[in-house]
Protein backbone atom coordinates (compact mmCIF):
# COMPACT_ATOMS: atom_id res chain seq x y z
CA UNK A 1 0.00 0.00 0.00
CA UNK A 2 1.56 3.43 -0.89
CA UNK A 3 2.12 5.66 2.22
CA UNK A 4 1.13 9.45 2.57
CA UNK A 5 4.53 10.84 0.92
CA UNK A 6 4.13 8.39 -2.28
CA UNK A 7 0.11 9.43 -2.71
CA UNK A 8 1.52 12.85 -2.54
CA UNK A 9 4.12 12.57 -5.15
CA UNK A 10 1.70 10.61 -7.77
CA UNK A 11 3.56 7.39 -7.36
CA UNK A 12 1.72 4.28 -9.03
CA UNK A 13 3.48 1.35 -9.06
CA UNK A 14 2.00 -1.88 -11.18
CA UNK A 15 1.11 -4.89 -9.78
CA UNK A 16 4.19 -6.70 -10.09
CA UNK A 17 6.21 -3.88 -9.12
CA UNK A 18 4.36 -3.73 -6.19
CA UNK A 19 4.62 -7.56 -5.50
CA UNK A 20 8.64 -6.91 -5.68
CA UNK A 21 8.54 -3.84 -3.20
CA UNK A 22 6.85 -6.45 -0.64
CA UNK A 23 9.72 -8.72 -0.89
CA UNK A 24 12.57 -5.70 0.04
CA UNK A 25 14.09 -5.94 3.47
CA UNK A 26 13.51 -3.13 5.85
CA UNK A 27 16.62 -0.73 6.09
CA UNK A 28 18.11 -2.90 2.36
CA UNK A 29 20.51 -1.23 0.30
CA UNK A 30 19.08 -1.87 -2.39
CA UNK A 31 20.33 -2.22 -6.30
CA UNK A 32 17.59 -1.85 -8.77
CA UNK A 33 19.57 -3.11 -12.52
CA UNK A 34 17.57 -2.37 -15.60
CA UNK A 35 15.63 0.19 -13.24
CA UNK A 36 13.81 1.92 -16.84
CA UNK A 37 11.97 4.95 -14.64
CA UNK A 38 13.51 3.80 -11.54
CA UNK A 39 9.58 3.86 -10.04
CA UNK A 40 11.01 0.85 -7.74
CA UNK A 41 13.37 2.87 -6.04
CA UNK A 42 11.93 5.46 -5.99
CA UNK A 43 8.79 4.31 -4.22
CA UNK A 44 10.95 2.31 -1.53
CA UNK A 45 12.92 5.55 -0.98
CA UNK A 46 9.79 8.00 -0.44
CA UNK A 47 8.26 4.91 1.53
CA UNK A 48 11.17 5.04 4.03
CA UNK A 49 11.53 1.53 3.13
CA UNK A 50 14.69 1.47 1.99
CA UNK A 51 18.46 3.17 3.77
CA UNK A 52 20.03 3.61 0.10
CA UNK A 53 19.59 2.53 -3.46
CA UNK A 54 21.38 2.29 -6.87
CA UNK A 55 19.27 2.59 -9.85
CA UNK A 56 20.98 0.99 -12.81
CA UNK A 57 20.36 0.85 -16.80
CA UNK A 58 22.61 0.38 -19.37
CA UNK A 59 20.50 2.34 -22.05
CA UNK A 60 21.03 6.08 -21.91
CA UNK A 61 17.32 7.30 -22.66
CA UNK A 62 15.96 5.15 -19.70
CA UNK A 63 18.76 5.95 -17.09
CA UNK A 64 17.64 10.08 -18.50
CA UNK A 65 14.47 9.30 -17.15
CA UNK A 66 15.54 7.89 -14.19
CA UNK A 67 17.48 11.05 -12.89
CA UNK A 68 13.86 12.98 -13.66
CA UNK A 69 12.01 10.79 -11.51
CA UNK A 70 14.46 10.91 -8.72
CA UNK A 71 15.35 14.97 -9.48
CA UNK A 72 11.05 15.49 -9.34
CA UNK A 73 11.20 13.72 -6.10
CA UNK A 74 13.60 15.17 -4.56
CA UNK A 75 15.50 11.60 -3.45
CA UNK A 76 18.84 12.34 -5.36
CA UNK A 77 20.95 11.69 -1.57
CA UNK A 78 18.81 8.39 -1.66
CA UNK A 79 18.82 7.48 -4.65
CA UNK A 80 22.08 7.14 -7.08
CA UNK A 81 20.79 6.82 -11.03
CA UNK A 82 23.91 5.36 -12.88
CA UNK A 83 24.29 4.36 -16.44
CA UNK A 84 25.79 1.00 -17.41
CA UNK A 85 26.08 -2.84 -17.84
CA UNK A 86 24.50 -4.93 -15.32
CA UNK A 87 26.18 -5.06 -11.94
CA UNK A 88 29.01 -2.69 -13.55
CA UNK A 89 27.08 0.12 -11.93
CA UNK A 90 27.93 -1.31 -8.11
CA UNK A 91 30.95 -1.51 -5.73
CA UNK A 92 31.66 -4.83 -4.01
CA UNK A 93 29.73 -4.69 -0.90
CA UNK A 94 27.55 -1.59 -1.85
CA UNK A 95 23.89 -3.34 -1.83
CA UNK A 96 22.64 -5.95 0.13
CA UNK A 97 19.60 -6.57 -1.74
CA UNK A 98 19.27 -6.98 -5.87
CA UNK A 99 16.50 -6.71 -7.88
CA UNK A 100 16.27 -7.70 -11.78
CA UNK A 101 13.27 -7.54 -13.34
CA UNK A 102 11.61 -7.07 -17.09
CA UNK A 103 14.03 -9.99 -18.49
CA UNK A 104 14.81 -13.35 -20.21
CA UNK A 105 16.24 -15.32 -17.55
CA UNK A 106 19.92 -16.47 -19.67
CA UNK A 107 20.15 -12.60 -19.52
CA UNK A 108 19.49 -12.84 -15.81
CA UNK A 109 21.75 -15.49 -15.21
CA UNK A 110 24.47 -13.17 -17.74
CA UNK A 111 24.50 -10.03 -15.27
CA UNK A 112 24.74 -12.02 -12.41
CA UNK A 113 27.73 -13.95 -13.80
CA UNK A 114 29.73 -11.25 -15.03
CA UNK A 115 29.11 -9.42 -11.55
CA UNK A 116 32.22 -11.05 -9.83
CA UNK A 117 32.99 -9.17 -6.50
CA UNK A 118 29.81 -6.91 -6.90
CA UNK A 119 27.92 -9.54 -5.73
CA UNK A 120 29.81 -9.13 -2.36
CA UNK A 121 27.54 -8.48 0.78
CA UNK A 122 24.69 -9.56 -1.33
CA UNK A 123 22.42 -11.24 0.37
CA UNK A 124 18.81 -11.31 -1.12
CA UNK A 125 18.23 -11.74 -5.27
CA UNK A 126 14.46 -10.60 -6.11
CA UNK A 127 14.08 -11.68 -9.62
CA UNK A 128 11.50 -11.85 -12.51
CA UNK A 129 12.77 -13.36 -15.60
CA UNK A 130 9.76 -14.13 -18.12
CA UNK A 131 11.45 -16.53 -19.84
CA UNK A 132 13.76 -19.55 -19.33
CA UNK A 133 13.31 -19.14 -15.50
CA UNK A 134 14.97 -22.77 -14.88
CA UNK A 135 18.41 -21.14 -16.04
CA UNK A 136 17.90 -18.55 -13.23
CA UNK A 137 16.82 -21.34 -10.30
CA UNK A 138 20.17 -24.07 -11.05
CA UNK A 139 22.32 -20.36 -11.65
CA UNK A 140 20.70 -19.62 -7.69
CA UNK A 141 21.55 -23.26 -6.32
CA UNK A 142 25.08 -23.53 -7.53
CA UNK A 143 25.99 -20.22 -6.35
CA UNK A 144 24.97 -20.94 -2.83
CA UNK A 145 21.60 -18.90 -3.07
CA UNK A 146 18.42 -21.07 -1.51
CA UNK A 147 14.71 -19.81 -3.12
CA UNK A 148 12.72 -18.84 -0.32
CA UNK A 149 9.50 -17.30 -2.19
CA UNK A 150 8.17 -17.88 -5.69
CA UNK A 151 4.97 -16.48 -6.76
CA UNK A 152 3.17 -16.33 -10.06
CA UNK A 153 1.19 -12.96 -10.67
CA UNK A 154 -1.13 -12.21 -13.82
CA UNK A 155 -0.72 -8.93 -15.66
CA UNK A 156 -1.83 -7.42 -18.89
CA UNK A 157 -3.14 -10.84 -19.52
CA UNK A 158 0.54 -12.80 -19.23
CA UNK A 159 1.54 -14.61 -16.21
CA UNK A 160 5.09 -13.41 -14.26
CA UNK A 161 7.11 -15.69 -12.67
CA UNK A 162 8.74 -13.69 -9.23
CA UNK A 163 11.73 -15.33 -7.09
CA UNK A 164 13.47 -14.59 -4.23
CA UNK A 165 16.41 -16.17 -3.13
CA UNK A 166 18.64 -15.31 0.22
CA UNK A 167 22.39 -16.41 0.29
CA UNK A 168 22.82 -19.36 2.58
CA UNK A 169 25.75 -18.72 5.31
CA UNK A 170 28.54 -21.46 4.04
CA UNK A 171 28.08 -24.50 1.21
CA UNK A 172 26.98 -26.93 3.90
CA UNK A 173 23.54 -25.39 4.55
CA UNK A 174 23.17 -24.10 0.96
CA UNK A 175 23.46 -27.91 -0.19
CA UNK A 176 21.55 -29.23 2.66
CA UNK A 177 18.65 -26.72 1.74
CA UNK A 178 18.49 -26.88 -1.92
CA UNK A 179 18.94 -30.78 -1.49
CA UNK A 180 15.37 -30.40 0.48
CA UNK A 181 14.07 -27.61 -1.89
CA UNK A 182 14.08 -30.12 -4.76
CA UNK A 183 13.54 -33.04 -3.17
CA UNK A 184 10.05 -33.01 -4.66
CA UNK A 185 7.73 -36.06 -4.00
CA UNK A 186 3.88 -35.56 -5.40
CA UNK A 187 1.05 -37.92 -3.85
CA UNK A 188 -0.75 -39.60 -7.02
CA UNK A 189 -4.45 -40.56 -6.78
CA UNK A 190 -6.58 -43.08 -4.43
CA UNK A 191 -5.42 -46.22 -4.69
CA UNK A 192 -1.29 -45.78 -6.03
CA UNK A 193 0.95 -46.46 -3.68
CA UNK A 194 4.06 -44.43 -5.12
CA UNK A 195 4.11 -41.07 -5.42
CA UNK A 196 5.53 -39.19 -8.41
CA UNK A 197 9.27 -38.14 -7.66
CA UNK A 198 9.59 -34.64 -9.70
CA UNK A 199 13.11 -34.58 -11.88
CA UNK A 200 15.42 -31.92 -11.22
CA UNK A 201 15.37 -30.29 -14.49
CA UNK A 202 11.71 -30.16 -14.38
CA UNK A 203 11.86 -28.80 -10.61
CA UNK A 204 13.71 -26.09 -11.89
CA UNK A 205 11.51 -25.58 -14.97
CA UNK A 206 8.24 -25.69 -12.75
CA UNK A 207 9.77 -23.81 -9.58
CA UNK A 208 10.04 -25.81 -6.27
CA UNK A 209 8.10 -23.68 -4.11
CA UNK A 210 5.35 -23.21 -7.27
CA UNK A 211 4.83 -26.92 -7.63
CA UNK A 212 4.07 -27.23 -4.09
CA UNK A 213 1.64 -24.79 -3.53
CA UNK A 214 -0.52 -25.16 -7.00
CA UNK A 215 -3.04 -23.44 -7.30
CA UNK A 216 -5.52 -22.14 -10.20
CA UNK A 217 -3.02 -19.95 -11.94
CA UNK A 218 -0.15 -22.32 -11.96
CA UNK A 219 -2.47 -24.94 -13.49
CA UNK A 220 -3.38 -22.13 -16.40
CA UNK A 221 0.21 -21.62 -16.90
CA UNK A 222 1.24 -25.31 -17.40
CA UNK A 223 -1.78 -25.85 -19.16
CA UNK A 224 -0.85 -23.18 -21.66
CA UNK A 225 2.99 -24.67 -21.84
CA UNK A 226 1.15 -28.24 -22.59
CA UNK A 227 -0.65 -27.30 -25.48
CA UNK A 228 2.44 -25.00 -27.08
CA UNK A 229 4.37 -28.50 -26.66
CA UNK A 230 1.66 -30.07 -28.29
CA UNK A 231 1.91 -28.08 -31.18
CA UNK A 232 5.53 -28.45 -31.92
CA UNK A 233 5.03 -31.70 -31.30
CA UNK A 234 2.30 -32.10 -34.26
CA UNK A 235 5.17 -30.23 -36.48
CA UNK A 236 8.23 -32.68 -35.68
CA UNK A 237 5.90 -35.58 -36.19
CA UNK A 238 5.58 -34.23 -40.04
CA UNK A 239 9.17 -35.11 -40.37
CA UNK A 240 10.41 -38.29 -41.77
CA UNK A 241 14.26 -37.82 -40.27
CA UNK A 242 15.62 -40.22 -37.65
CA UNK A 243 16.94 -37.31 -35.40
CA UNK A 244 13.54 -35.30 -35.39
CA UNK A 245 11.73 -38.35 -34.67
CA UNK A 246 13.73 -38.93 -31.70
CA UNK A 247 13.40 -35.49 -30.42
CA UNK A 248 9.85 -35.92 -30.71
CA UNK A 249 9.71 -38.82 -28.69
CA UNK A 250 11.64 -36.75 -26.08
CA UNK A 251 8.95 -33.95 -26.27
CA UNK A 252 6.25 -35.83 -25.86
CA UNK A 253 7.82 -37.40 -22.70
CA UNK A 254 8.33 -34.47 -21.10
CA UNK A 255 4.62 -33.19 -21.98
CA UNK A 256 3.61 -36.49 -20.50
CA UNK A 257 5.54 -35.65 -17.39
CA UNK A 258 3.85 -32.26 -17.24
CA UNK A 259 0.53 -33.94 -17.54
CA UNK A 260 0.80 -36.47 -14.82
CA UNK A 261 2.50 -33.56 -12.60
CA UNK A 262 -0.95 -31.24 -12.98
CA UNK A 263 -3.07 -34.88 -12.69
CA UNK A 264 -0.95 -35.26 -8.94
CA UNK A 265 -1.60 -31.67 -8.26
CA UNK A 266 -5.32 -32.47 -9.05
CA UNK A 267 -5.72 -35.77 -6.83
CA UNK A 268 -3.79 -33.69 -3.93
CA UNK A 269 -6.57 -31.03 -3.93
CA UNK A 270 -9.17 -33.69 -3.87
Amino acid sequence: MLNERAKEMGIRLSARLAALADWVPEGARFADIGTDHALLPVYLAASGKIAYAVAGDVHAGPAEAARRQVADARLEEIVSVRQGDGLSVLSPGEADTVCIAGMGGSLIVRILESAGDRLEGVRTLILSPHVAEDQVRRWLREHGYVLDAERLLEEGGEIYTLLRAVKAPDEKEAAERNGELYDIQLPRGKGQDEGLKLPEPLAYEMGPLLVREGGELFRRKWTEEIGKREQILARLRLSDSPETAEKAREWEAKTELLREVLACLHAEKR
